[in-house]
C-alpha cells in the first residue's frame, strides 16, 4: 500500500510539473519578437518556430493521423517528426503555437516510453532547445530538475545519442553528479541537456572535456 501511494504521489506531482512547464513556456512564447521565432534552436536544423510546433505535436495529431505520418515517412520516425515540425510551424501562427501548449497543459500525451517522466523530459528540454539558444537565461525550478536527473540512465542516454564515456558531469548550482571520469562543469539545466544529445554554446560548461558538447562558432 505505501509503495502504491508513493507512487501515486510522484505521478501527481509529475503532472503538476508538466502543466507548470508548458503553461510557462506558452508565456514566454508569446513574449518572442517575430525575428527569434525564426532563430535556430539547439535542436539541429530546427528553428525556434519548429520545436514549437513539435512541442504540440502529441496533442494535435490523433494515433491513427501520426501512424499515417509514420507510413509517409516508410517508418523512419525521426524523418516524420522532421516533416510534421517544418509543415505545422509553416501552417500556425506563432499565437497558436504559444496557445497549444498553454491549452494542452494537463493532456495525458506521453512518449512511448517512460511515462510522464518522459513527458516532463520532452517538454523541458524542448524548452531549453528554444531559451539557451536564444540566451534568454531561463532557470528551471528545482524539483523539475531533480525529476529529470533522476531519470538520466545509460539506456536514455543511448536513445538520445549522447557520448558521455570518460565524463563525469557536475552541476555547480545543485549536489549532483553522474558518470566517471573527466569532470565537466555547468549549471545543472546545461548538464542535463547533455544528456539529452544537445551540444551547448561556447561559456556554459567548464573542464578539459567541455569542448566535446560545444557547438563550434558557426552553428551557433
Amino acid at each position: 500500500m505505501g509503495n502504491t501511494t508513493a507512487r501515486k504521489g510522484r505521478s501527481v506531482d509529475v503532472r503538476a510539473a508538466i502543466a507548470a512547464e508548458r503553461r510557462e513556456l506558452a508565456d514566454l512564447f508569446d513574449t518572442l519578437r517575430t525575428d527569434q521565432w525564426n532563430e535556430q534552436s539547439l535542436c539541429a536544423g530546427w528553428r525556434v518556430r519548429d520545436v514549437a510546433a513539435h512541442m504540440s505535436m502529441g496533442f494535435r495529431l490523433s494515433l491513427p493521423a501520426t501512424l499515417g505520418e509514420l507510413v509517409k515517412a516508410r517508418g523512419n520516425l525521426h524523418r516524420m517528426t522532421d516533416r510534421v515540425a517544418r509543415r505545422d510551424a509553416a501552417a500556425h501562427s506563432t499565437t497558436e503555437l504559444a496557445a497549444f501548449l498553454r491549452d494542452n497543459a494537463h493532456h495525458p500525451w506521453t512518449p512511448p516510453v517512460g511515462g510522464f517522466a518522459a513527458a516532463l523530459g520532452h517538454d523541458v528540454v524542448h524548452g531549453l532547445d528554444i531559451t539557451v539558444g536564444l540566451g534568454l537565461g531561463r532557470r528551471l525550478p528545482e524539483n523539475r530538475l531533480r525529476i529529470l536527473l533522476e531519470e538520466i540512465r545509460p539506456g536514455s542516454l543511448k536513445f538520445f545519442g549522447a557520448d558521455l564515456d570518460g565524463v563525469r558531469l557536475c552541476a555547480e548550482d545543485l549536489d549532483w553528479s553522474y558518470g566517471s571520469g573527466s569532470p565537466v562543469f555547468g549549471a545543472a539545466q546545461d548538464l542535463l541537456l547533455l544528456a539529452y544529445g544537445r551540444r551547448l554554446p561556447d561559456g556554459k560548461l567548464r573542464g578539459e572535456s567541455s569542448g566535446r558538447f560545444t557547438r563550434p562558432a558557426e552553428e551557433a
